[in-house]
């Protein structure tokens, strides 16, 4: 056991010698620049001291080379990303005086990744940005990834060069600010842009649908305005489109119906008026989740749910919407988890067809004008049937609360009073001929206790 310990260390150890004559050094140059970066990004930590050796062989985690094929090549920095995000990644962790070297985007030219997480984040400290600046690594960069750093606050345009490979584009939760340049259309291989949670202003440039690769458009919680483009119905392998929390106006593009392929849209809480729930969602049979609310678009709950049978969600809160909840919604979206039409003018009955929605983790139809029975067939997992605000509606007993949703969440609503069933009663009362099918003694006992029963209800 011992030899074998012993062959298996000298092994390793031989792998060891072998692969690092095998692998080129790290290019002199980009390995003093890293040392000057990883100091600005955490100046409390000694990083020559605990990293003396080559950096591509011995270095923080995130920090990624390539090695050429060719042995009279230096080997190349192709991946950065810092900011903790958890024990599985423990990237170089950043500190409270980050700062932003400018060596980092001039001394790594074969850079494919940059990523920042949490790394500025003092608010009242603002993080300075090189301006009028060439990227080195403009040809080679696919990824460029900040997420909440939220002090550093710079127009969008001074980040958006012509990186002609950036497949993804993800600015979320910073102080980018500015307006949408047509920059942007010359990130031809594009496939995700988000840009959610910043500072961003203007219209949307109508141009983007030039990005012919694009499968993901997020610019959600800014301030931009004005209308949406008609030709976003033209980016044809688009997926997700979130223009949330904005002031987007006019109406909602029609053109949108040619997103076959899209799975999630989301306007809600913008500007959209007056023109009613967008007939042609019913379009798009990809479609899994859709949320509008908060634009007062008015009219009914329109009947397009018959090819939608792969929504799990509808946002359809605060819009002014009036008329009765359609049953086929109950009827066709058999895969439906989130339900929101509350704060609405909504009249009628809970559909009885809603206790066909078995994987429904919320239905939320509170504070609108519904009334009737609630139907007793409807099983909401968690407790999340929400009814109150709505005075019409009541349920059948009390103590029958626990048999909706394992303790109720509409406890307040009040029980029904029992009334006979009219059409019932004739049917039993009166022949098709209107001639008495039961005795007159029997005829009085009946209304007799009909009046008791009114009295007493």
């Amino acid at each position: 056991m011992a030899l074998f310990s012993l062959f298996l260390f000298i092994f390793t150890l031989f792998s060891i010698i072998t692969l690092s004559h095998q692998q080129p050094p790290l290019d002199p140059t980009e390995q003093q620049s890293l040392y000057k970066v990883l100091h600005s990004i955490n100046p409390t930590i000694p990083w020559p001291t605990l990293f003396p050796d080559d950096l591509c062989l011995s270095s923080p985690h995130g920090i990624l080379c390539d090695y050429p094929l060719s042995n009279n090549n230096y080997s190349h920095i192709v991946e950065l990303n810092f900011g903790y995000v958890s024990d599985e990644t423990p990237n170089p962790p950043c500190s409270l005086n980050s700062t932003l070297n400018p060596l980092l985007f001039t001394s790594f030219p074969h850079l494919q990744k940059l990523f920042f997480f949490k790394c500025f984040n003092q608010t009242q400290k603002q993080i300075s940005f090189p301006t009028n600046i060439t990227f080195s690594f403009s040809s080679n960069i696919q990824e460029l990834v900040f997420i909440d750093n939220p002090s550093l606050v710079i127009p969008l345009s001074s980040i958006i060069q012509n990186f002609t490979n950036l497949r993804r584009l993800v600015l979320i939760g910073n102080g980018f600010y500015g307006e949408i340049s047509k920059k942007v259309d010359n990130l031809v291989s594009l496939e995700e842009l988000t840009l959610s949670g910043n500072n961003l202003s203007g219209v949307v440039p109508t141009s983007l649908d030039k990005l012919g690769k694009l499968e993901i458009i997020d610019l959600s919680h800014n301030n931009l305005e004005g209308c949406v483009p008609e030709s976003f119905g033209n980016v044809t392998f688009l997926v997700k489109l979130d223009l949330s929390y904005n002031r987007f106006g006019c109406r909602i593009p029609e053109s949108l119906k040619d997103l076959q392929s899209l799975e999630l849209l989301d306007l809600s809480f913008n500007l959209f008026g007056n023109f009613g729930v967008p007939l042609f969602l019913g379009e798009i049979p990809s479609l899994k989740e859709v949320y509008l609310s908060g634009n007062l678009l008015g009219g009914m709950i329109p009947e397009i749910w018959e090819n939608l049978e792969r929504v799990i969600g509808i946002g359809f809160s605060n819009m002014g919407l009036i008329g009765k909840i359609p049953n086929s919604m109950g009827f066709y979206l058999k895969n439906l988890t989130y339900l929101g039409l509350d704060n609405n003018n909504l009249v009628g009955p809970v559909p009885e067809e809603f206790g066909l929605l078995k994987f429904a983790d919320e239905i939320n139809l509170e504070n609108n004008n519904l009334s009737g029975r609630v139907p007793s067939s409807i099983k909401v997992v968690g407790e999340k049937l929400k009814l109150e605000g709505n005075d019409g509606l009541c349920v059948e007993e009390k103590s029958r609360c626990s048999d909706y949703n394992n303790g109720c969440s509409f406890s307040q609503l009040k029980q029904c009073n029992y009334k006979p069933d009219m059409d019932l009663l004739n049917a039993v009362l009166f022949s098709s001929g209107g001639v008495s099918l039961l005795p007159f003694h029997t005829l009085i006992l009946l209304f007799v206790s009909m009046g008791l029963l009114f009295v007493f209800t």
